[in-house]
């Protein structure tokens, strides 16, 4: 009996001294995860129940703030519209281009792939790349493209690209699926280089005879994890394009054809300075950009069942 409750004793200091490692270790994680995301989102939450101008102490409104919103603020009604216009376009189409060329890359000689990964991954280092896009999509003779239509005889005047609204959608559309190829691909890169060769092999075995089946039934169910993560970082990318539509189309566009939901809490926050509304439209996007996740993190539970 003593000996069994010195190995008890023995096995939950053990435990204990687990715990406290795990603790040292996931500590600082935890405490800075809370302080820079959770407490922002509580802290946001509390500030879009009031009327705040940053001047003055906070007044509760209660939900007077979201009543406007939903009720009185078209322009958020076309902000909203918008923003799942690009991202329903956008985000698909990029994340399939994302696995595509990454799953192209991967089965060329290692030399040549990390040349040409390092080139898709561009977009990520680039920051925008704003000032090239507003470059080549000038409104004038000097910008690129319409240079080179001109100089083809296609056009005789030059498009308006950033101001025409029958071209500033294609535009953008252009420019955010550009951006999207970066650390999305990165990732799905990263994810063909860890699936186990050998699953190819006892696949082929079992009956798979077509590359085709081999991507379905074991590199997209080996690279869940790594799917997962490009589809929340498409969704975080897609439901918070502002930067580079402000950089080449400017802010607020022209009738608001580019309008998303980051534009209309930027003008209230960093224009308006309401920055209750603001937080109320930062709320409304959260609380968007987790359902997508949530829905996305359902479809892909079921790749490979």
């Amino acid at each position: 009996m003593k000996q069994k409750a010195m190995k008890s004793q023995s096995l939950a200091r053990a435990n204990r001294q687990r715990r406290l490692s795990l603790l040292v270790f996931m500590g600082p994680f935890m405490i800075a995860f809370f302080v820079f995301t959770i407490l922002p989102v509580i802290v946001s939450l509390v500030i879009s129940l009031t009327n705040f101008n940053m001047l003055e102490f906070p007044q509760f409104v209660g939900l007077d703030n979201y009543a406007k919103l939903f009720l009185n603020d078209g322009v958020f009604a076309t902000a909203v519209q918008n923003t799942f216009i690009l991202a329903l376009i956008t985000g698909p189409i990029g994340y399939f281009l994302c696995f595509a060329f990454a799953w192209l890359i991967n089965e060329i000689p290692p030399k040549p792939r990390a040349f040409l990964t390092l080139l898709f991954y561009a977009p990520a280092l680039s920051g925008g790349f704003g000032a090239v896009w507003s470059l080549l999509f000038s409104n004038d003779s000097y910008g690129y493209f319409n240079a080179w239509l001109q100089e083809f005889g296609i056009i005789t005047e030059p498009i308006r690209w950033t101001v025409d609204t029958d071209y500033m959608f294609a535009v953008c559309v252009i420019i955010i699926l550009w951006q999207s190829l970066g650390t999305t691909f990165l990732t799905f890169i990263a994810g063909l280089q860890t699936v186990n060769k050998s699953l190819y092999e006892a696949g082929a075995v079992d009956g798979i005879r077509n590359r085709w089946q081999e991507l379905y039934f074991i590199t997209l169910p080996e690279m869940r994890g790594q799917l997962m993560f490009g589809a929340v970082m498409s969704i975080s990318g897609t439901f918070g394009i502002d930067g580079v539509i402000t950089a080449v189309f400017g802010m607020p566009t022209q009738e608001y054809k580019l309008h998303t939901i980051m534009h209309h809490l930027h003008d209230y926050a960093n224009v308006r300075y309401e920055m209750g509304y603001a937080c109320a439209i930062a709320t409304i996007l959260f609380i968007i950009s987790v359902i997508a996740n949530k829905l996305i993190q359902f479809v892909l539970n079921r790749i490979g069942k």
